[in-house]
């Protein structure tokens, strides 16, 4: 399973917030400049995190985004499933497939993916951020031109 690049920015996003310290709030721009990802790209993905409780956001001359719940709190499928528009791992109906009736094919991908997020379920933010000290020093080096 190949996860979207919504997907993969909204991990950025959360592990980027979970190696900060608690108390300190982030920007949308700091984020976007930090991983080269476009701004408003960002700005929709804190979005759909905010309505879920994922991270807090803030508008105003103070304001900001962290984290909206502790980090061992945060399940990766929950991540996933929030994310990812379908989890439907092949589509046989549009167009409807003539061999489908008879294909084992859907039912081994669809066990594929039940085991792949049984297994991302195993795992929080915490355990993406724990070397937290690491990720910080990676985050704080020039980006290469």
């Amino acid at each position: 399973m190949r996860l979207t690049k919504h997907t993969d920015y909204a991990f950025r996003v959360l592990i980027y917030l979970a190696s900060m310290p608690e108390d300190r709030l982030s920007t949308v721009q700091e984020i976007a400049e930090k991983f080269d990802v476009s701004r408003s790209h960002i700005m929709k993905i804190v979005h759909k995190l905010a309505g879920a409780g994922l991270i807090h956001a803030s508008r105003g001359q103070q304001g900001g985004i962290r984290l909206g719940q502790p980090k061992d709190a945060i399940n990766l499928r929950s991540v996933i499933e929030l994310m990812e528009a379908t989890l439907v791992p092949v589509n046989c109906d549009d167009p409807v497939c003539l061999i489908r009736k008879n294909c084992t094919l859907k039912n081994i991908l669809f066990e594929a993916q039940r085991q792949f997020l049984e297994h991302v379920e195993q795992y929080t933010l915490a355990d993406l951020a724990e070397p937290a000290v690491a990720i910080v020093s990676l985050l704080n080096r020039p980006r290469r031109a």
